[in-house]
């Protein structure tokens, strides 16, 4: 059962950094908008880049990727919320029950490596040449996010033995 209990806490964690960052990214939207629109505008990359075609600096759609960030940062907590509820409810039933629980969170990590690998270092730091700000890069937080998930979620994804 200590195996169990330490899943369901460590998914719990994962839920409530995921409910903090959506929280603060709706509280204090401008402060992270202003990341997001400097990402996007690429306007404090390295001088005279030959992306610089790939700047968005139109501000609904500055709006509108803030918002699916937002979206999928929610839909993270939800899912790991659903997945440690699933799995404090199977706890203590056979190892079928609690292996089938964990599905949800394996969405949430599916999620949440989309948003903070994908969207941050792929889109963000690649595509909008993120890492060339000393400013407005988020490269190194995601990196601790994604890998946070990914950590959990191996754990997670371990087998489970029906409990004696």
């Amino acid at each position: 059962m200590t195996t169990r209990y330490a899943k369901i806490l460590m998914t719990l964690a994962l839920a409530a950094f995921a409910f903090m960052v959506t929280f603060n990214n709706i509280a204090d939207y401008g402060s992270n908008f202003a990341f997001v629109q400097h990402v996007l505008s690429m306007d404090t990359t390295f001088e005279g880049n030959a992306a610089m075609y790939r700047a968005i600096t139109t501000p609904w759609m500055w709006h509108a990727a803030y918002w699916l960030i937002i979206f999928g940062e929610g839909a993270t907590f939800v899912l790991f919320l659903v997945g440690a509820l699933a799995m404090i409810g199977a706890r203590g039933g056979s190892a079928a029950a609690f292996n089938a629980s964990k599905k949800w969170v394996i969405a949430a990590a599916t999620i949440g490596f989309g948003v903070w690998f994908f969207g941050f270092m792929v889109v963000g730091g690649e595509w909008f040449l993120m890492w060339q700000s000393s400013t407005w890069n988020g490269q190194d937080a995601a990196f601790k996010f994604y890998m946070a998930i990914l950590g959990v979620l191996i754990f997670v994804n371990q087998p489970d033995h029906d409990v004696a």
